[in-house]
């Protein structure tokens, strides 16, 4: 009796299932299949909904997620507003819908009736999936967040009075930008509820180098050398002391490169450079800065005695007077030569730089002396391999100049050079090369005035010309030029 009754009820159940999804069916006959009641992305009802409808519903709830204000907030605590626009936000899992389509679909009739039934009793609700562009997220931080970054200062000397005084370093501190991207992204992808937000971003701690006991080791002079500038005119002086005085006063801390271009460039009146004569191309022509490379020559001796690593040296293109050939280490910004060195001592160095009334230029090197001073000794020595003298002067007719005009530069010997370091040790020597220079050589040249109504004294300039000898040139200037001698009485 009771499976009877039983029975009864599961047919009953089964004809009103039947007779409420035909009643469905005849509805939706003829019409496009739509997502049944219950089913939600996230918070968007999509019960009812064609495919197209749902697709709409959904991306006009992300659209109105794109203008939130997401506040980043980078070094120092300084923070700003980007929104998921700017950070190029996507909604990342559309196929969502085509399987809320399919929630009942295939089922038989039975099945299909108590998944609807389960969905009245627990709505199903899908997470939407919102992706974003890396490559926007990581120019908005390069761009906008770095600026606030905070450059660690090392502990550093200055030299007053022939007494060294430390300065104390300071922490620096900056965004990671790699490991920023990857917190935004993250946060945004699997925490954020869409709601306005802040996110930390990730800032490394840098340590400034050095300290109070380092520096303290700092009080050896490893390696000076002075040279003159006694012959130069104001302007060429000016700029030996202005170079001299933008490098001095640095630290330099273990395996840390000296670059010298970077602390005397630019080349301009703003930073303290006049107009001298230089070399360029083998002549001597004006130019700001002209001098600077008796600078970088100072240095570079005073570098060699301390025995420094030397990472970068070009030889001048013509000989210069302030030091023997192979000595001298030239700076030409235009062609990129220029003057690096590291230091390669276990301990702080510092360069002290300073010039004198008397047009005398000193570079001296400090640091912690660990060579031996009392078996060994060091000094350096030119050899020249070669030398080439011109044949001939350069000499060029100006017909727009008076007769008697004359305007002349000087002679350069070409040399072939060679650098030797001598090291003396317990009694026993070594040499070894340390550099090789080639220097150009260069004839003595004159401009010539020929512009005169006196045909004879044409003649004889062009003829003293064509000899090639500045020498009968000035000869044939003076003989037309002289008063001529009153008669005897």
């Amino acid at each position: 009796m009771k499976n009877k009754i039983w029975n009864r009820i599961i047919v009953s159940a089964f004809l009103t299932a039947a007779v409420w999804l035909a009643g469905s069916e005849t509805a939706e006959a003829g019409t496009e299949k739509t997502i049944p009641n219950g089913v939600y992305a996230e918070s968007v009802d999509l019960s009812g909904m064609t495919e197209q409808q749902a697709k709409e519903a959904v991306e006009a709830y992300v659209e109105s997620l794109m203008g939130r204000s997401i506040t980043l907030v980078a070094v120092g605590g300084n923070e700003e507003a980007v929104t998921p626009e700017e950070l190029g936000m996507t909604w990342d899992n559309p196929e969502l819908v085509q399987d809320a389509l399919g929630l009942v679909t295939g089922k038989n009739l039975i099945q299909r009736y108590k998944a609807l039934r389960d969905l009245e009793r627990e709505p199903k609700v899908y997470d939407l999936e919102l992706a974003f562009d890396y490559q926007a997220v990581s120019d908005i931080l390069t761009e906008r967040f770095t600026r606030y970054d905070i450059a660690a200062e090392d502990y550093s000397l200055t030299r007053q009075d022939g007494a060294f005084i430390i300065h104390e370093g300071t922490i620096g501190y900056a965004l990671d930008v790699e490991d920023s991207i990857d917190d935004v992204v993250d946060y945004l992808m699997t925490e954020w509820d869409h709601s306005d937000c802040r996110i930390q971003l990730d800032v490394t701690e840098t340590v400034p180098r050095g300290g109070n006991g380092e520096l303290e080791q700092v009080k050896d002079v490893l390696g000076t050398f002075t040279t003159s500038y006694k012959s130069s005119g104001s302007s060429r002086s000016t700029n030996v002391a202005n170079g001299c005085k933008l490098i001095n006063g640095q630290t330099l801390y273990p395996g840390e490169e000296l670059n010298t271009l970077n602390l005397i460039t630019p080349f301009t009146e703003a930073n303290g450079y006049l107009l001298a004569g230089s070399y360029l191309n083998g002549q001597v022509v004006e130019s700001f800065g002209g001098g600077i490379c008796q600078v970088s020559t100072t240095l570079y001796n005073a570098v060699l005695l301390a025995e420094l690593e030397v990472t970068e040296r070009y030889n001048h293109s013509m000989i210069v007077s302030y030091v023997d050939p192979s000595a001298d280490a030239a700076i030409a910004e235009s062609s990129g030569k220029n003057f690096c060195f590291v230091n390669n001592t276990d301990y702080p160095i510092y360069v002290e730089g300073y010039t004198t009334p008397e047009k005398k230029i000193t570079f001296t090197i400090y640091g912690k002396e660990t060579r031996d001073t009392v078996n060994r000794s060091v000094r350096y020595e030119s050899e020249v391999l070669e030398t080439t003298y011109p044949d001939s002067d350069v000499i060029t007719a100006d017909a727009g100049q008076p007769f008697g005009y004359i305007v002349t530069s000087g002679m350069h010997v070409g040399y072939k050079a060679r650098l030797w370091k001598i090291v003396t040790e317990n009694g026993t020597e070594t040499r070894e090369q340390v550099n090789k220079s080639t220097y150009k050589m260069s004839p003595r040249t004159a401009t010539v005035g020929v512009a005169t109504d006196n045909a004879d004294a044409y003649n004889a300039i062009m003829a003293a010309i064509g000899s090639g000898s500045i020498d009968n040139v000035k000869a044939v200037i003076a003989a037309y030029t002289q008063p001529a001698e009153p008669a005897a009485q």
